[in-house]
């Protein structure tokens, strides 16, 4: 057992290569396997596995909670003597004392941790509210396994690593396999803010939600803020502040992502008025400039007096990390905007150990175009015959991408709005897809989709329900892009946002904290009326006012440009010979997953110039770069 929990944690050595340990019970037969990163605590004294301090828990935990040094307190004014000055031993102690389910509502952080009742004889497996930090688990066999990463349990003796195809057509939906399911069959990812146990039996309890961020909306909806404009802005300023600073806590180095948005801008503002010295910030470029935020990036940086490094990425960088990805994600997941989270993970990694970014801030303040887009396109066009928007539809269809940009080339309008706004002729053809849809809930699914019917693309695969489309199961939301925003806390955030940035950061064994993830500030943030979030057509109102103390409006006031790569020019280019390979007929015909004639069509059209199919190529090309490394 002592060799399987460690050849198993071996697997994790990215996530933690500081230390490493194990602890077996054969007589409960269970064994724990843990990986360490240093932040709190560098001594032995905070390894793991830890037992608390009557021996009766042993944890093994991946992450950090930010309030600990105040729970510390409370337990120390309650007698507890404490051994170690880490963060784990106060959960340990907190469980103790409070029991688990109480201790956990405790927790301000990110975390997964499995805890052995060696009492009670039961595991119980814990998520954060939202899902930052990730957590596996199922059968092999009749035994149960768990870990932070599919490679861990790949190494569990007689693993058979069957593959779900149906969870390989919801991945060919939404470009990544969506909770509770994996890639393969029998092995669940556990949802976000809930706890499974399991007891010595074998039987499975849950998993049981602890926080729900359905119930918060629900409880924001109907007990919004009571305060005007500028009292609001100083709770979220305050709010802020402080989630920021828990997330400065850190034994080793620390810095900050800086892309010059306004959601990292705001977060590095708020680093630097806290600290003693400059802060260090983050940013990559590239050398196409409809793609690179390094310029703006730096502008900030200068004005807030950072200590700033930057890296300009090129088509040989890309090249050098794809054979990784497959190692790094575990299943697939085509983001493609991972290969430049990864980059600049590992460039960060050689400054620093644990870093902030601005995650979160889309999600919670209407920071997505869609936001803001659908609601418009179907109050102007949804009131028009359904037959008319159909042959609206059909006749921007009739002209390619590619033609319309000429002829908004031609017009002098193609950079009208910015110089982010690019290939307007792929966004006609976009809206072209959902005008015929019959109202802002089909639109919201068809942007969130890359293959719009993936059933017709894997085969013997059938798209399960997920809760994002379970429309029964959502809570009450009266204002759409209110709506589009829940839809995205539990569906977009946590399986394409925090798993991209989770396992870029660790696989460079870099720390990522998210301070607009704190649960205090997204129960806040729901206790706001839409009307605060998104003002005149812009999102993010709140955040820009706050950000607009600290950074002229100037140096970030632009179009949201999200963290692209040119990967549209890279697949035509650079990156051509090693998807053809991929994309080979008959290699596809071959191995039997994909129906290769739509998979063949959008790659000629594509290299034709035809149509810009970037998005569902690197779908299929991550799913076979996957694949190839299975065998």
């Amino acid at each position: 057992m002592e060799s399987i929990a460690r050849a198993m944690s071996c697997a994790l050595a990215h996530r933690g290569p500081d230390d490493a340990a194990e602890w077996v019970d054969r007589e409960a037969g269970i064994a724990l396997g843990h990986r360490r990163l240093s932040i709190i605590d560098l001594s032995r004294q905070g390894r793991q596995p830890m037992l608390s301090s009557s021996g009766r828990f042993v944890i093994v935990y991946n992450g950090e909670v930010y309030n600990f040094l105040e729970l510390r307190g409370e337990l120390e004014s309650r007698g507890v003597q404490f051994r170690s000055s880490s963060d784990t031993e106060v959960i340990l102690e907190a469980v103790e004392h409070w029991g688990i389910e109480q201790a956990i509502s405790r927790f301000n952080g990110m975390f997964a941790f499995g805890l052995w009742d060696r009492l009670e004889r039961k595991l119980h497996l814990v998520r954060d509210r939202l899902g930052i930090k990730p957590l596996y688990y199922g059968r092999v066999g009749k035994d149960f396994v768990f870990a932070s990463e599919l490679k861990a349990i790949r190494r569990y003796p007689d693993f058979g690593g069957e593959i779900n195809r149906d969870a390989l057509a919801l991945f060919f939906r939404f470009n990544y396999v969506p909770a509770p399911f994996s890639i393969y069959k029998g092995i669940h990812k556990q949802p976000p803010g809930t706890i499974l146990t399991v007891d010595s039996d074998g039987i499975e309890l849950g998993p049981r939600q602890y926080w729900s961020p359905a119930k918060v909306v629900e409880e924001g909806l109907e007990h919004p803020f009571g305060g005007d404009v500028e009292e609001a802005l100083e709770e979220l300023e305050s709010l802020l502040q402080d989630s920021v600073g828990k997330r400065m806590i850190s034994d080793v180095p620390l810095g900050a992502l800086l892309s010059g948005g306004i959601d990292s801008s705001l977060v590095s503002a708020m680093m630097q008025s806290g600290a003693g010295d400059r802060i260090k910030t983050f940013t990559i470029g590239f050398g196409m400039a409809d793609y690179n935020e390094a310029v703006d990036a730096k502008a900030v940086a200068d004005h807030l007096g950072t200590e700033h490094t930057e890296l300009y990425v090129e088509a040989d960088d890309a090249l050098a990390v794809i054979p990784r990805l497959p190692e790094i994600y575990d299943e697939p997941f085509s983001d493609a905007s991972q290969i430049p989270t990864y980059i600049v993970s590992r460039l960060v990694r050689d400054h620093v150990t644990v870093c902030l970014s601005g995650d979160g801030g889309d999600e919670l303040f209407g920071g997505y175009n869609r936001h803001l887009w659908v609601e418009r396109i179907n109050r102007r066009m949804g009131k028009l015959p359904r037959v008319l928007r159909r042959a609206l539809s059909g006749g921007i269809r009739l002209l390619s991408p590619r033609a319309w940009d000429r002829i908004y080339s031609a017009f002098g309008r193609f950079r009208s709005s910015g110089r982010f706004l690019r290939t307007p002729g792929d966004k006609l053809h976009k809206l072209a897809e959902i005008l015929p849809l019959s109202g802002p809930e089909e639109m919201y699914f068809s942007l969130l989709s890359h293959w719009k019917q993936p059933d017709r693309l894997v085969l013997n695969g059938s798209e399960p329900m997920v809760y994002v489309k379970d429309r029964e199961a959502h809570p009450d939301i009266r204002e759409f892009p209110h709506k589009m925003m829940f839809l995205d806390l539990v569906g977009y955030l946590p399986e394409d946002i925090l798993t991209k940035v989770d396992r870029a950061s660790m696989a460079a064994s870099l720390e990522i904290r998210v301070p607009y993830l704190d649960h205090r500030v997204v129960e806040f943030a729901w206790r706001l009326p839409l009307a605060f979030k998104i003002r005149n057509g812009v999102g993010k109102w709140p955040l820009r006012q706050l950000l607009y103390r600290r950074v002229p409006e100037g140096l970030v006031d632009r179009p949201k440009a999200g963290f692209g790569t040119p990967l549209v020019e890279w697949l035509r280019g650079p990156l051509r010979g090693w998807a053809e390979e991929l994309l080979d007929e008959g290699r596809l015909r071959n191995e039997g997953f994909l129906n290769p004639g739509p998979v063949r069509r959008k790659w000629r059209e594509h290299l034709s110039g035809r149509r810009n199919w970037q998005y569902h190529l690197w779908d299929v090309l991550m799913f076979q770069s996957w694949l190839e490394a299975q065998r």
